[in-house]
């Protein structure tokens, strides 16, 4: 917006290098160029004040598509003035000499222009295309549309004005449509979810069951093996009874051989002691063989009173001294033999 001082009745007007300005005086243009400063007469002066910046409209608008659904555009058109002249003798930019503001409004009708040509080749193309195809591809399609024909519109030449670039944000349906739409696609992500999860379970159930399977097999291998231990310490159990019942035989073995030996020897002291007392037993009977029957009696009765009990009172009588003496002469005959008899 141009700066406007006033100095008597003269005033002065500055204005922004991205501003075009324009001075008519008489109804003739006597300056113009971008950023100019000049005096003015107020009475006689007719300023137009063009932006030559970058401008941005943004549009909004409904059309139909090809299966009766109302669809949403959104986006916005950048333009700029390219021929300020072209465009002031299109429409009026001329400023209020006191407040240095536009009369009219010059910006929103430009803005009008383009949000009903765009909306027009939006709907050009929307009503031809399916609600499904616009979610698609809608977008830099309704862009392409909207840009191309912009920039090959010879209206927008005859304004001085140049396309900088189009851009739409969004084309979608109702939000009720919009939901029944993603129903489809939000119910085929949710049963891959879903596959996804049950394939995740059965395989954590495959691990599960393989952890399973290998414990069982190392139980088993373990059970083996305690069957093979539990068979090895009975063999050597019965190794070690073996050797050990060996062991005892052969010592019960050497003890009886020791006993048997010592038995044997036993034996054979016996019978050389019995061989002695036979042989004396014989050399004494054969003394006795050649002694007087008087040195018998007398010795089998010194054999006798050997053998008699202790004699506190004696009495002598025939019928005690019979018997006596019939057993001291068996005794004699008994020492002497039969060849004594004789």
């Amino acid at each position: 917006m141009a700066n406007i001082t006033r100095f008597g009745p003269w005033k002065h007007l500055r204005s922004e290098p991205s501003f075009h300005v324009m001075f008519y005086r008489g109804g003739k243009l006597r300056k113009s160029g971008r950023g100019v400063s000049s005096w003015f007469l107020p009475l006689s002066a007719s300023i137009v004040e063009i932006p030559c910046e970058d401008l941005d409209q943004p549009f909004l608008f409904h059309a139909r598509s090809s299966d009766f659904q109302d669809v949403t555009t959104q986006g916005a058109i950048t333009y700029r003035v390219e021929d300020p002249e072209l465009l002031a003798s299109r429409v009026d930019f001329s400023i209020d000499l006191k407040s240095g503001r536009y009369r009219k409004k010059p910006l929103e009708r430009l803005s009008e222009w383009l949000t009903q040509r765009a909306q027009e080749l939006a709907w050009a193309y929307l009503a031809q295309t399916s609600v499904r195809e616009l979610l698609a591809e809608g977008v830099e399609a309704v862009r392409e549309r909207i840009d191309e024909g912009l920039v090959q519109s010879p209206e927008l030449e005859d304004l001085g004005l140049v396309i900088v670039g189009v851009s739409v944000s969004s084309v979608a349906p109702t939000p009720e449509l919009e939901k029944a739409l993603q129903a489809p696609t939000r119910e085929a992500i949710q049963q891959l979810s879903d596959e996804a999860t049950f394939q995740r379970r059965a395989l954590a159930v495959e691990k599960e069951r393989a952890i399973q399977e290998n414990e069982l097999q190392n139980q088993i291998e373990l059970a083996r093996r305690e069957e093979d231990l539990i068979i090895q310490r009975g063999q050597n159990d019965k190794r070690r009874t073996l050797e050990e019942a060996e062991a005892a035989r052969i010592a019960a073995e050497s003890t009886a051989g020791v006993m048997r030996l010592e038995t044997q020897a036993k034996a054979d002291g016996i019978r050389e002691v019995e061989r002695a007392r036979v042989e004396s037993e014989a050399e004494r009977m054969a003394i006795y063989r050649d002694m007087p029957t008087a040195a018998i009696v007398g010795l089998a009765a010194q054999e006798l009173a050997g053998n008699l009990p202790p004699i506190e009172h004696l009495n002598l009588s025939p019928d005690l001294l019979t018997p006596l003496l019939s057993r001291l002469i068996e005794a004699g005959t008994a020492r002497l033999g039969p060849q004594d008899k004789n």
